[in-house]
């Protein structure tokens, strides 16, 4: 393939693509039908043409007709009166004119068939152009519903979602990953203070078993009244912390 036929396939190609996109359907469904309506014109005015011809072709069939029975009159006169010559060119003239009124005729009838087709498809133009009435408005309608759905389409597509939403489910991300924290740090702090008393009231209760265990062995119940309670820990914890407290206390007066 030459180098010019691939250029001129490539500059037709892309003439048929400017005009494809530059069609509009709603403005090609009414040049279509006033296109059809501007043929419907032109074949109304050929249908009275023929049949203006067809009734011209049969006045001049009839006149020879009628000169032909004129003719033979005036033979028959001619020949009454001794005119045997005069009789004898009638005759001829009156051929002359049946000649003219046969061919005429036959000119007729082909013209009655032509007229016969050129009516029935002005009848037929005439109902596609009802019929392309009633669906152009539907087209129409179809076409521009097409069109408002495609740029609803785009513009769609031209938003940015996909980034706008990865953007969103990393927030969302981030959000339920400090939430976690939160939670685990509150549960790390609660622990470590349940741990703290529970290791407290461990001891309490090793305590007491020992002392149980030694009852049981000398044969002596043991009391626990004598065993320090949680309160009476922070109240002996609180005694050893004043005095430092008091200390602190008068060495931030003199500052």
């Amino acid at each position: 393939m030459g180098f010019f036929d691939r250029l001129g396939r490539l500059v037709r190609a892309n003439a048929n693509a400017v005009i494809s996109r530059a069609e509009d359907p709603v403005k090609i469904l009414d040049q279509s039908v006033e296109d059809m309506q501007n043929d419907l014109v032109k074949l109304r005015q050929a249908v009275a043409t023929a049949i203006a011809s067809q009734k011209r072709i049969q006045n001049q069939a009839e006149q020879a007709t009628a000169q032909a029975a004129t003719w033979y009159e005036r033979a028959e006169m001619a020949l009454r009166k001794g005119e045997e010559d005069l009789a004898r060119e009638a005759l001829a003239r009156r051929k002359t004119c049946q000649e003219t009124a046969a061919a005429l005729n036959a000119q007729l009838s082909s013209q009655a068939g032509q007229v016969d087709a050129l009516k029935k498809s002005l009848v037929s133009l005439e109902g596609k152009i009802a019929e392309a009435k009633t669906k152009k408005d539907m087209l129409k309608a179809r076409a521009q519903a097409a069109q408002a759905q495609e740029q609803l389409q785009n513009a769609v597509g031209s938003l940015n979602t996909t980034s706008a939403m990865a953007a969103f489910e990393r927030r969302e991300e981030k959000v339920e990953a400090m939430e976690a924290r939160s939670q685990a740090a509150a549960e790390l702090a609660g622990s470590d203070l349940e741990s703290q008393f529970a290791a407290l009231q461990g001891g309490d209760d090793v305590e007491n078993d020992l002392a149980a265990l030694k009852g049981k062995i000398t044969g002596v119940q043991p009391s626990l009244a004598g065993t320090p309670s949680l309160r009476q820990l922070e109240g002996s914890r609180s005694a050893d912390l004043d005095p430092e407290l008091e200390e602190l206390k008068r060495s931030i007066d003199k500052l």
